[in-house]
């Protein structure tokens, strides 16, 4: 049985006349009396009797109208799904994001992400490795990632979504403490360092190993640490001091103080699978990219900087 026979006899109901219903669903009206009777013929019964000058139906056509107000109601039901997934404003989103983002303008882009694509399941699951983020996107589990360091991989795009300074995070009784200004590169050579261990993030180890042959100075490695506020609890600790991402002080851990790097920029990077076709996908990627705005002390946000290849 086809679907809009089931709305002709919702029409013929709700008219009370073949003439009425045909007029509402623009047929004439022998070919609307014509779909009824092979309609009628195929279910073995009849679905309208005449009462007075209309029609009204038959214990048989109340059974079937109940049936059909029901299905034509999800079969619109359907059909806005579709147009609303086709413009990607349904659907589910997984998006991936380490603790520099989320404790950057990340929080805030998201919130109104949520509000503004309100038919969107928003998934949300944060991750303390660049790689795995990278790997997740390229297997499926995420849709999209902000994380510093996306791995190199044709297969996966990106973009700059955001700027800012790194700082090096101090014991708040260390001589490097006092002050509010950047402290230059050479400082990593007056402190021991807490860092990630190589084999659980190889890129951020060797971004601030990095740091250090810049300055000319040979880091001495205190301890090691496989999350953000373990580091951090380190540096409370009096291990040393840890380089991060300046958004980190937003945790506010006792017994710290960050100072900025100078001339040190780290950059967060909205990831996803080049050849993604999902329109929710590209919308909510759009959508990121005009969210990003300014900080304080960079002015550099990610959305004027060009798509490309990670």
């Amino acid at each position: 049985m086809e679907i809009r026979l089931l709305g002709y006899v919702v029409a013929i109901a709700e008219e009370g006349s073949i003439s009425a219903a045909a007029r509402r669903m623009h047929l004439t009206q022998p070919t609307l009396s014509r779909q009824l009777r092979e309609l009628e013929r195929e279910l073995g019964t009849r679905l309208f009797e005449r009462e007075g000058r209309g029609l009204v139906p038959t214990e048989a056509g109340r059974a079937l109208l109940r049936r059909a107000r029901v299905i034509l109601a999800e079969a619109d039901a359907a059909l806005a799904d579709v147009r609303l997934a086709a413009r990607g404003l349904s659907g589910r989103l997984t998006v991936a994001f380490g603790p520099s983002g989320i404790n950057g303008p990340l929080g805030a882009a998201l919130g109104r992400l949520h509000r503004e694509l309100p038919g969107v399941e928003l998934r949300l699951d944060e991750s303390f490795s660049d790689a795995d983020m990278s790997e997740g996107v390229l297997d499926g589990r995420y849709d999209l990632s902000v994380h510093r360091l996306p791995m190199r991989d044709p297969r996966l795009a990106s973009r700059v979504w955001w700027r800012e300074p790194m700082s090096l995070f101090v014991p708040e009784n260390h001589a490097l403490a006092s002050g509010t200004g950047p402290l230059p590169l050479a400082a990593l050579g007056r402190i021991p360092l807490v860092l990630w261990p190589r084999e659980a993030s190889a890129r951020s180890h060797d971004e601030i190993i990095a740091l250090c042959d810049r300055a000319g100075v040979a880091p001495v490695i205190a301890a090691e640490g496989r999350s953000v506020p373990t580091l951090l609890a380190l540096v409370a600790a009096g291990f040393g001091g840890a380089v991060l991402a300046d958004s980190m002080r937003s945790l506010r851990r006792a017994g710290v103080t960050a100072r900025p790097l100078a001339g040190t920029t780290t950059v967060q990077h909205l990831v996803w699978r080049a050849d993604d076709p999902n329109p929710l996908v590209e919308r909510a990627r759009t959508a990121l990219t005009n969210l990003a705005t300014p900080t304080a002390s960079t002015g550099q946000p990610g959305a004027g900087d060009p798509a490309g290849s990670a």
